[in-house]
């Protein structure tokens, strides 16, 4: 059986909604699980020699280029050996933790994980986001429209890299911390409730599908 691949971009430990969410859903799930987590281990934000490698004949490569060739042929092989995945990507100022950003731009290579015709070798390979974030960014919000996480997941890992993405967002979060959000605290707890109760239906339904190694 296939596994799991969890990519955690969050910067707090239990604490973390993301994670908590993410941990209800794992625990429904309960197959197998290759977990990689940015905040401890990040990958290197892609460099010349890593866009070399992609652009130019394996046999002039520099030593560094040979390294850099290294980093993306791991990680593309650790992505497109899942058969599912599940993204821990909280909202931070408005957009995507720049530890999750590089590792997309690691992975993200065309004619590898993005087709050049035809479907993306992940293709419909069920995918969840539990982005968490401190305030609210649904239509009527004060701050809607400020959410740039999630229309660029929407691209580059359900376009470009063909997942079938699902989303929770639990909102809210500042709120129980914040004096001035005390007046959010039910909505708080209706958002992430309802998050948990999301991620527990998914983990039992994830319609998982075999991976296969670069």
């Amino acid at each position: 059986m296939s596994y799991l691949l969890h990519i955690d971009a969050t910067l707090l430990n239990a604490e973390s909604l993301s994670r908590q969410v993410a941990r209800t859903f794992l625990d429904a799930w309960g197959g197998p699980i290759v977990h990689r987590d940015l905040a401890v281990s990040p990958v290197p934000h892609l460099s010349a020699a890593g866009l070399t490698a992609r652009l130019t004949d394996p046999s002039t490569y520099s030593p560094e280029v040979v390294a850099a060739r290294g980093i993306q042929d791991e990680l593309i092989d650790e992505f497109l050996g899942a058969g599912g995945y599940l993204f821990t990507v909280p909202l931070y100022n408005y957009g995507l933790p720049s530890v999750f950003k590089a590792w997309i731009d690691q992975v993200a290579v065309v004619g590898r994980t993005i087709a050049m015709s035809e479907g993306a070798p992940a293709q419909g390979r069920p995918a969840l986001v539990v982005s968490s974030r401190g305030g609210a960014y649904m239509e009527g919000a004060p701050h809607h429209g400020r959410d740039h996480l999630v229309p660029h997941l929407h691209t580059m890992l359900g376009l470009e890299l063909g997942l079938d993405l699902h989303v929770l967002t639990p909102s809210f979060g500042l709120a129980p911390v914040v004096p001035l959000m005390a007046d959010l605290v039910p909505m708080f707890e209706a958002s992430i409730a309802e998050a948990h109760d999301q991620a527990r239906r998914l983990g039992r339904s994830f319609a998982f599908r075999p991976g296969n190694a670069a």
